[in-house]
């Protein structure tokens, strides 16, 4: 199996977010992935699984058993969906050592390297003699990570989960979380020639997204991780009022929350209140996402961590600011880390890309730590 090959037949294959596209949309879903991959597998003898998380919707469970008893687990955990693509995304072009496609990097790619490096283990006569390889294609990682969700609920254990995202080859072991928080004020409104007799709900805000962006963002930098630096925070969405000459009796923000280990929702949640008290601020603030997302933080000397380390020739674990799988399996039990080939900056871009040796490299290294397991 050539990962280069079939990375091209992943790409043309859409599989995009159903949260992304209009209902009915062809385009929707990752039925044709899972499928196309599920078939793959079979003909490398692996024992096939699925796991219903909706309405056409399934992760999919292909394992390589050992020689002998199963006393180890290892996943391998990318995940099948992209965000929302154009047509000639879908078309696959090799161009400067480079492919092109969406989701090249994000994360078909990782797809594409841990089933070839697999498939080289399936074939080798170093098979791990205890040690049980599953490949986990797992949906709805780009929205709310249902699938994720659901093999975390399933009771599946493991040594470890390495989840694919496009890490550019270093082994990461800590990512942040995110909290998503609506603030809203109120106010009053009255007519535009007289805003006098009104409260202006957006002069509020102003008030309050000024503080955030000053006197919040000075606090978290004072906290740094070793390998993810400060908490951040970002005002990403702002609305209020309905026309010029009313003065507005609404308005409401919508705030990412990048958390580091430590942090949970409820808590963060709360320093945003104690700083519009102690401000003399009112406003109401809820939290809007449908599930958590808390940050990773793995122990790089569990056995089968640094067992993965020593294999990518890495002296120290890296840290990435993006949420992804590894915190909902790790939340379960499960030891995980997140690599892949693939920078993170080319991720969801109109140009997205991969290069052709790095993902070379990528299925190397797998092929190689797969086939030092026990």
């Amino acid at each position: 199996m050539d990962a280069a090959a079939l990375l091209r037949d992943l790409i043309a294959l859409p599989s995009v977010n159903p949260a992304f596209l209009p209902a009915g949309h062809p385009w929707a879903g990752e039925q044709r992935v899972c499928d196309f991959l599920a078939a793959t597998a079979a003909r490398l003898g692996l024992d096939l699984d699925f796991q219903v998380v909706e309405s056409g919707r399934r992760n999919l469970l292909a394992r390589l058993c050992p020689v002998g008893h199963v006393r180890h687990r290892v996943i391998l955990a990318p995940h099948l969906d992209t965000v929302g693509a154009s047509d000639n995304q879908l078309t696959p072009r090799a161009a400067r050592g480079r492919l092109y496609g969406r989701g090249a990097c994000d994360t078909k790619g990782s797809i594409a390297a841990m089933l070839t490096a697999l498939s080289r283990v399936a074939g080798s006569p170093r098979r791990p003699a205890a040690t049980e390889i599953v490949f986990a294609g797992l949906i709805d990682e780009e929205h709310g990570q249902i699938g994720s969700r659901f093999l975390a609920r399933s009771g599946l254990e493991g040594d470890l989960a390495i989840v694919g995202e496009p890490t550019q080859l270093e082994v990461v072991t800590a990512h942040k979380g995110n909290v998503w928080m609506q603030l809203e004020t109120r106010g009053k409104a009255a007519h535009g020639a007289h805003p006098d007799l009104g409260v202006n709900a957006v002069h509020d805000m102003a008030r309050i997204v000024h503080l955030l962006e000053t006197k919040h963002s000075s606090r978290l930098r004072r906290h740094a991780h070793p390998l993810l630096g400060c908490g951040t925070i970002n005002i990403g969405v702002i609305a209020g009022g309905t026309q010029p000459n009313i003065v507005p009796d609404r308005c409401a923000i919508q705030i990412d929350r990048r958390t580091l280990p430590g942090e949970n929702e409820m808590a963060v949640i709360g320093q945003v209140r104690s700083l519009l008290r102690q401000n003399r601020l009112r406003a109401r603030v809820t939290s809007f996402k449908e599930a958590a997302c808390p940050p990773l933080e793995t122990n790089p000397r569990l056995p089968f961590v640094s067992r993965f380390l020593e294999a990518a020739r890495q002296t120290r674990p890296a840290g990435v600011a993006f949420f992804c799988d590894a915190a909902v399996l790790a939340a379960a039990g499960i030891p995980s880390v997140v690599f892949g080939p693939g920078d993170i900056a080319q991720a969801h871009t109109e140009d997205e890309w991969i290069s052709l040796r790095a993902l070379q490299r990528a299925t190397d290294l797998l092929t190689r730590f797969l086939l030092s397991l026990p």
